[in-house]
């Protein structure tokens, strides 16, 4: 390897680190391992090339202003070596007995997700923070008060105490998460280590609450108590006391019991609930730890065994379409089952049709499988030599499977998807958009009453909904939206929903790319959904801050027969299709603002930027150069958003100041 070629290298895993630390991993654990044993033989063989900024050096990523307040760690949270085979762990077992013959050794899962250690003083949590870059990590307490592995105060007072551990996600509650973000038509994770990652650093712990994280102590990093400073494995069980949940841990004194326990932690991965990368070696005997040398990156004491990738072929005997909730179509392969980590698997997504044709695969083909993060199975790719004569690509269909339409391929984007907003596949979410704050705001129609409308019958497309007073009756008998006194709340807001503005519900039928500011932009110019119905590509890009891509999307939309006709009957059904000529001025013309936290002098934020929109002002969703003021009512908030301003030297102001400067213009 030239020095040019190192350099290249280090970049390279320096970039996949950076992204891996901010929840968005680009390789697999496994490539990047690999990646990062070239590195260190490199620099084995040449030793002047190396650096202390070497990935090699370093742990984790520098901590980003925007995350949180910054804390400098009493004890520095190092990374932990890595090996990858059984005789790396027996040879790293013998130097360690070198010194202390009498060392015993603790084996443990090596779970997937986020360090975090959590401080007490006198019985009581006062601070969690992330392990940052080593030495430098962010403040995260609010978020792990509501975490429910994390105790808030302590059955009895050790003194000072700080426990190291990891924050995850089960796959029970990632797979919630992925729903909800579904339902709202957000890209969801890739895996529960990077929705535990992520969620942790958004620093709300309301988030955190309903996301459900998780958290697991793996070691004591400094204690008041000498006690618990002498057996990891006491140590550990001591934790149990206090109400943690700590690691599984098997107390092993031969490298037979060594070797049996990382065996059985293998293989027992199909059945945790969520995800392990490796199993942990370490030596119980606390104070021997220090004697044992480590590298500048790495905590003394232990190392980690890596796993690896399980591969398998089977062959593909068929491939299954579906549509969820956001449109898209998912295809799904479906083999002949093999065993991987320990379960058996059968499917695998196909992603999409550019994904299918990269690969070749087509039914009849053999494909090589693994799991990615171990527990996610996935198609490596197929094996030409074993194809049958006759097999060819497959092939998406042009027409969604479940109800017909035609589909989509958005330009410069590899999914297709179903445009039709009464698309039973997608019938809940559409609701969700339509009834909700940023669209038509119609009280009482949440995501658990709109379920229970679509599952007794009475809502199959957007306009049932203005129908279900004529099953007043029906509706309270079944208690479908709670009795008759909820059941008539529902009626009449939707009863009164009739008479929002028109671009309201334009922003409600889940036009691709048409959200309430574009809606607005749109009723403004043509004044009524008749006139947009009808209008060309020309037309609609002739409308401010209209492009190409989503005037393609509204034209496609509008000239589906189906959805023709839902806008037809919602005519009929009394919902207004002409806007009024508002009042406007060009009062704060050329000005964008950006609007956070709680508003106090308005109904809800659409609402306040509506009223700046009838200014001639526009609201923009972060802040920039380009942003008069940041409006907070809070302006001592360490938001993201406030912390921006300030660096920009972008005014904050309260409502009261911002309607107070409102007058001043006039």
């Amino acid at each position: 390897m030239t020095k040019r070629e190192y350099q290249k290298l280090a970049e390279e895993v320096r970039r996949y680190n950076e992204a891996y630390e901010a929840a968005e991993p680009l390789v697999t654990d496994y490539e990047y391992d690999q990646l990062m044993l070239r590195l260190k033989a490199a620099e084995a063989e040449n030793p002047e090339w190396r650096t202390e900024l070497s990935p090699t050096q370093t742990v984790g990523a520098p901590v980003k202003r925007e995350a949180g307040v910054t804390v400098r760690h009493a004890v520095p949270m190092l990374s932990i070596q890595d090996v990858f085979s059984r005789e790396d762990v027996l040879e790293y077992v013998r130097s360690v007995r070198a010194v202390h013959p009498d060392a015993v050794f603790s084996v443990e899962q090596k779970i997937d997700g986020l360090s975090m250690s959590v401080r007490y003083e006198n019985g009581a949590l006062v601070m969690a923070e992330t392990r940052g870059d080593g030495f430098v990590g962010e403040d995260v307490t609010l978020n792990a008060r509501v975490i429910p592995d994390v105790p808030g105060q302590l059955p009895e007072d050790p003194g000072l105490l700080e426990v190291r551990g990891e924050v995850y996600m089960t796959y029970g509650d990632f797979d919630k998460t992925n729903g909800r973000m579904e339902l709202l038509g957000r890209k969801p994770f890739a895996n529960p280590r990077n929705c535990a990652a992520g969620t942790l650093r958004q620093l709300n712990p309301a988030l955190t609450r309903e996301r459900g994280l998780s958290f697991m102590a793996f070691n004591i990093q400094r204690a008041e108590d000498p006690r618990l400073s002498v057996s990891h494995t006491e140590g550990l069980s001591y934790l149990e006391k206090l109400g943690f949940r700590p690691v599984p841990a098997y107390l092993c004194r031969t490298d037979e019991e060594i070797l049996s326990a990382i065996d059985r932690i293998g293989e027992g991965r199909g059945s945790y609930g969520y995800d392990i990368d490796g199993a942990v070696v370490k030596i119980d005997q606390v104070g021997y730890r220090e004697d044992i040398p480590a590298g500048a990156k790495y905590s003394a004491g232990h190392i980690a065994y890596k796993y690896p990738p399980e591969e398998k072929e089977t062959v593909i005997r068929d491939v299954e379409i579906s549509v969820g909730m956001t449109g898209r179509v998912n295809p799904t392969a479906v083999f002949d089952p093999i065993r991987l980590c320990g379960t058996t698997v059968s499917r695998a997504t196909l992603h999409n049709q550019d994904f299918i044709n990269s690969l070749h695969i087509g039914i009849g083909d053999t494909v090589v499988v693994y799991k990615s993060g171990e527990i996610i199975p996935k198609i490596r790719c197929s094996v030409p030599g074993k194809r049958p004569e006759g097999v060819t690509d497959f092939r998406l269909p042009d027409v969604c499977p479940s109800c017909g339409a035609s589909l989509v391929k958005e330009e410069d984007q590899a999914d297709i998807r179903c445009v039709n907003p009464n698309c039973p596949a997608q019938l809940l979410r559409h609701l969700m958009n339509f009834a909700g704050r940023s669209a038509m705001d119609i009280k009482g129609l949440g995501e658990e009453n709109l379920r229970a409308l679509m599952d007794g019958g009475y809502v199959r497309r957007i306009p049932d909904l203005y129908r279900l007073r004529d099953a007043r009756d029906a509706l309270i008998e079944s208690g479908c939206v709670g009795r008759e006194k909820n059941t008539d709340k529902v009626l009449a807001a939707l009863e009164a929903s009739k008479e929002n503005e028109p671009f309201r519900l334009l922003a409600g039928l889940a036009v691709p790319n048409v959200g309430i500011t574009s809606a607005r932009a749109l009723m403004d110019h043509f004044q009524s959904l008749d006139a947009l119905m009808d209008a060309d590509e020309e037309q609609l890009t002739a409308v401010p801050d209209i492009g190409v891509i989503t005037a393609g999307a509204i034209r496609r939309f509008f000239l589906e027969p189906g959805n023709r006709e839902m806008m037809r009957e919602l005519k009929e059904l009394g919902l207004r299709m002409e806007a009024e000529k508002r009042q406007t001025s060009d009062l704060l013309s050329g000005k964008t603002y950006v609007i956070t936290g709680d508003v106090q002098h308005f109904a809800n934020r659409a609402a306040f930027s509506e009223f700046i929109a009838e200014r001639g002002g526009k609201v923009a969703g972060s802040v920039s150069k380009k942003t008069a003021a940041l409006i907070n009512n809070d302006i001592t908030s360490v938001s993201g958003k406030n912390r921006k301003a300030k660096e920009l030297g972008i005014p904050i102001l309260t409502e009261e100041e911002f309607l107070e400067s409102i007058d001043e213009m006039r």
